[in-house]
């Protein structure tokens, strides 16, 4: 099987790159914007057609939430165009397309765990755009879309390096302990795609959107409480509401994901969020 990774140079893609050497029997391209504009559906075709592609993980997203409030255009144009974009190319290959969103398609005011048919009401730019790329990726005659939540690895920037940062520079440090949800180690879904991927290959694959995050729930504040615990920082957090740190993207209070669906159609274990950070900062320089 021929799979093309698009923003592979962000966490996922490169988590996916870290073990694409497991999957042997595969032929991987990974691509960023220097590789291949996926604005450019010509480039894509083009793409396509030299090297026979057969699924497409889609990781490439504009994801400067706060910024995409005063450009929502370029937003719309990286998670909902270029994605339109793929799913033309799928449709015409009649390859699979996998592709990544976001807890930002929820409003955050619901008071337990998000199922997959939950109606989605985004609150941000950001959201709106990551729910039309959504919709785009979903025409492709073999789609699955995977939404996630606080995203991090030890590549790239996310929270915990920010927090690891901080915890080092600062005696103390305010963090929201208002907004509830669930980190996901991108290593966890970098793996659980994969495994989607396989199960495609033998004819098992399930269409349709699935959520996927680490399992437990915390706040912004516990997560970042936890970080220093585990790397033994000596930095004060402090827990603040959302109204004093204020920003220009909305975030969804709670928006923890209900994993039923991806468990059970691909018999996942998914681990808790505390034990997946802990392997996560085994990776990173101390």
């Amino acid at each position: 099987m021929n799979i093309l990774v698009t923003g592979a140079n962000g966490q996922l893609g490169n988590e996916l790159r870290k073990i694409s050497g497991n999957f042997s029997t595969y032929s991987f391209f990974f691509t960023d914007i220097a590789e291949m504009n996926i604005t450019n559906p010509v480039a894509i075709n083009d793409f396509f057609e030299k090297y026979e592609i057969q699924t497409v993980i889609n990781c490439a997203a504009y994801t400067a939430v706060d910024k995409a409030e005063s450009d929502e255009p370029a937003a719309m144009l990286i998670n909902a165009v270029a994605v339109a974009n793929l799913a033309k190319a799928c449709n015409k290959a009649n390859a699979i397309m996998i592709h990544i969103s976001t807890d930002y398609v929820y409003d955050g005011c619901a008071c337990q765990p998000y199922s997959e048919d939950h109606p989605a009401a985004p609150v941000s730019a950001y959201g709106r755009s990551k729910l039309a790329g959504e919709e785009a990726a979903l025409t492709a005659p073999l789609s699955v879309v995977i939404r996630t939540s606080w995203l991090y690895s030890s590549f790239g920037n996310n929270f915990v390096k920010t927090m690891l940062r901080l915890g080092k520079e600062r005696e103390a440090l305010n963090v929201v302990f208002d907004q509830i949800g669930t980190p996901t180690y991108a290593a966890d879904l970098a793996q659980a795609i994969m495994l989607i991927v396989v199960q495609a290959e033998k004819n098992k694959l399930t269409q349709g959107i699935f959520h996927y995050s680490n399992e437990g729930v915390c706040s912004w504040y516990d997560f970042a409480l936890e970080i220093m615990q585990q790397a033994g920082l000596k930095c004060a957090v402090k827990p603040i509401e959302t109204k004093d740190y204020p920003t220009p993207a909305t975030r969804p209070h709670y928006s923890v994901l209900n994993k039923t669906r991806i468990k059970a159609e691909y018999g996942l274990e998914i681990p808790h969020w505390k034990d997946s950070l802990n392997k996560c900062l085994a990776e990173m320089p101390q």
